[in-house]
């Protein structure tokens, strides 16, 4: 089952999102410190509902305690960004990936980038639009939801309960 990693989320409500995601398709969520909030913020619980108890989470005090983690507990590290070139649908995932997502306003750092095995990207048309110049990236909890559910439809992980 693939992970999901936010580096440094900023914003409450995204990551409230993120574990509502993870907790309706049964996957680790992993949060690489600092947040840009307190854990038990009243927005990253509402955002969550009352799903915080399906949701197998674990928080990592940097990027390097992280590190340590995945390269103990084996898998690739598919980073997400919006400068990568290759897009995520042509990717094929594997059951152990750890989908690496940035911090909501300036995504990722170029070291922890460069660490990643492959850089993936989210196609949006409305980006080369010149009557939409500001559209950089999609919202946080929607990036992951698109690539998780990609990545679960590849290794015919999705099932109607």
């Amino acid at each position: 089952m693939p992970r999901i990693v936010l580096f440094q989320p900023q914003i409450p409500p995204n990551t409230g999102s993120v574990a509502r995601t993870c907790a309706a398709t049964g996957t680790e969520l992993h949060l690489v410190e600092p947040l840009g909030f307190q854990i038990d913020d009243r927005q990253l619980k509402r955002a969550g509902l009352d799903y915080w108890p399906l949701v197998s989470l674990q928080r990592h005090a940097d990027w390097s305690a992280f590190a340590d983690h995945r390269i103990r507990s084996g898998g690739r590290l598919i980073a997400l960004s919006s400068h990568a070139s290759q897009p995520y649908t042509s990717w094929q995932f594997e059951p152990d990936d750890w989908l690496l997502f940035g911090r909501e306003t300036d995504g990722l750092p170029r070291d922890v980038l460069a660490s990643a095995d492959a850089a993936l990207t989210i196609p949006m048309s409305g980006a080369k639009r010149p009557q939409q110049p500001g559209v950089r990236s999609l919202n946080l909890s929607v990036s992951v939801g698109v690539v998780l559910f990609e990545s679960l439809r590849q290794q015919n992980l999705l099932t109607l309960a």
